[in-house]
């Protein structure tokens, strides 16, 4: 059983989904850091995302040579182009300076209905997933892969495993939030996202271990309340296995040119969130 999971799962089990979601407004855990080896076993799947043009993200390995991350982490936001994959780095375990391990990422997929809005726009949210192939396999007893699980129903406690840019060299856990809604396949969550974040596998207990139900894809305002968002999870990853398998709309160099644009909308998430509606971060 991975570290820090007993208490994950004694929260979920003692979670009052219905007062959370009506009462509890503010009762999203504070992050716990994972700073020494004992705290963070368990967790060195879950690594940080190094990227060419000086960004920063987190990813989670799902199978040896397969990371899943956020669609969103693969754009160059300064000029709306795909970045190359081959200038991507994920360090499994990333904690005080050092890898649990190290690899470049070969090529990855963006899914195909992800659309970028640029720095200001609205987020496809739903689709905001990429998989990355790394280029040789994570074969370490004290790396696992994580199982993937369908979206929790609304209520669900959850917990978040993340970097963010005020603690970009170690991981931090909360070990509950949780599900406020489902939109248009996206979840909207009580979780403590910040920059950095963006990718982070977002966890449920499934038969008494962690699994991945969702990625971190946006923090938002919402009625003067912070919110996270999550991208639905089991068909846009389907489908980004397939186009790994098929070798199709593969990055492993840069787009020549921007990613399409959305226009207008919030692209199906509707939230209320008083005068101007919700505002959206990328984190």
């Amino acid at each position: 059983m991975r570290t820090g999971l007993k208490a994950f799962i004694a929260a979920l089990a003692l979670a009052m989904p219905s007062a959370v979601v009506a009462e509890d407004h503010s009762a999203a855990s504070g992050l716990t850091s994972l700073m020494t080896s004992y705290e963070a076993r368990g967790w060195e799947g879950v690594g940080r995302l190094n990227i060419g043009f000086g960004g920063m993200c987190t990813g989670a390995l799902i199978a040896p040579r397969l990371v899943l991350t956020a669609a969103h982490c693969l754009i160059d936001q300064r000029t709306g182009r795909d970045v190359d994959a081959r200038d991507v780095t994920f360090l499994a375990g990333w904690r005080n300076g050092r890898a649990s391990a190290s690899r470049k990422v070969r090529r990855a997929v963006v899914h195909p209905e992800y659309e970028y809005a640029g720095p200001e726009g609205p987020l496809s949210v739903a689709n905001d997933l990429a998989l990355l192939e790394l280029d040789s396999e994570i074969r370490l007893a004290h790396i696992q892969p994580f199982k993937t699980a369908s979206r929790p129903r609304k209520g669900a406690s959850v917990g978040v495993v993340s970097y963010a840019h005020d603690r970009q060299d170690s991981l931090s856990l909360q070990e509950v939030c949780h599900v406020l809604a489902r939109r248009s396949g996206a979840l909207v969550l009580s979780c403590d996202v910040d920059f950095g974040s963006s990718g982070a596998p977002i966890f449920a207990d499934v038969d008494g271990e962690p699994q991945i139900v969702s990625v971190v894809s946006a923090k938002a305002m919402v009625q003067g309340r912070k919110v996270s968002l999550g991208t639905n999870l089991t068909k846009p990853l389907d489908e980004l296995m397939a186009m790994l398998s098929a070798g199709d709309a593969v990055l492993n160099s840069g787009a020549t040119e921007p990613r399409r644009l959305s226009v207008g909308g919030n692209n199906g998430l509707a939230l209320s969130g008083g005068e101007g509606g919700a505002k959206f971060v990328k984190p």
